[in-house]
């Protein structure tokens, strides 16, 4: 009778096949779809985890079914090499979002978020040009701002919004820097202002192609999304390292069964 450790490997590892198509075909149709930076950055990672899923998961199902301790050997290998790097990444992920927060306002009802508050590590993914260019387009492309001037609020209104960490940062000046407000988006310098201590006064702009978008507080805007999107990605990740260790353990069993199979044949009988 064919052992329950096998059987469980073969049934898990045949629903990750079944899972693996769809990603795998999704990342190709985006591969000959993709239009802008955000969906062409998808692509690769897509395409790249639907194959890895195929190949770990037939290989987890023949090594399991058909008894091929080879590969099962070869399954539990990246299993373990898995779960090693999910352990680390864990680890990374709560570390570098440990620091930062959005802080309050004064009479606002949104808070605003400065980059130094965040780990050096954050901060040197978004200061380099090449990264936060992608970023930056990223940004344009989910029309964020743009959401945001279709509100049309009034300035009491939009004081009391409860804005998003890259609304606050990305689609307005900081509210030290006491520009006049005309809507949501567009934002007047006062007569007479002169160059601001603030970076970020001198860097913005009303062009809705420009507005905030190179400004240090909207980079903070992206890490306080980066930072809470981790946390949860991190917790997930808790899971299923415990789902992978009990996949692991059951997959040690089935390669044990395999060695006594190869070792004691069926047709001499089992002792």
């Amino acid at each position: 009778m064919f052992r329950l450790s096998n059987n469980l490997v073969g049934i898990l590892n045949f629903i990750v096949f079944l899972l693996s198509i769809p990603i795998l075909g999704g990342g190709i149709w985006l591969s000959t779809r993709a239009s802008t930076d955000c969906e062409k950055f998808l692509e690769k990672p897509i395409i790249a985890l639907g194959a890895f899923l195929l190949i770990v998961s037939l290989a987890g199902l023949i090594g399991a079914c058909c008894r091929v301790s080879w590969l099962l050997w070869v399954y539990l290998l990246v299993m373990f090499l898995l779960i090693v790097v999910l352990f680390c990444f864990t680890i990374f992920a709560f570390v570098v979002t440990n620091k930062g927060a959005g802080e309050v306002v004064s009479g606002r009802g949104y808070k605003e978020y400065r980059l130094g508050d965040y780990s050096n590590w954050l901060q040197k993914r978004v200061n380099n040009e090449g990264n936060w260019a992608k970023i930056r387009s990223c940004i344009q492309d989910s029309k964020v701002c743009k959401s945001l001037s279709e509100k049309n609020q009034t300035l009491d209104q939009f004081v009391n919004d409860n804005l998003s960490p890259l609304q606050s940062g990305c689609c307005k000046p900081p509210t030290a820097c006491n520009f006049v407000y005309q809507s949501d988006t567009v934002w007047n310098k006062p007569d007479g202002f002169t160059s601001s201590n603030i970076s970020d006064c001198n860097t913005w702009q009303n062009d809705p192609n420009i507005l905030c978008y190179n400004c240090q507080s909207c980079k903070a805007g992206v890490l306080d999304n980066l930072k809470h999107d981790w946390k949860k990605v991190a917790i997930i990740n808790i899971i299923f390292l415990i789902f992978l260790v009990v996949v692991y353990s059951i997959g040690c069993c089935a390669f044990r069964n395999n060695r006594e199979d190869n070792a004691y044949p069926r047709w001499k009988g089992y002792p």
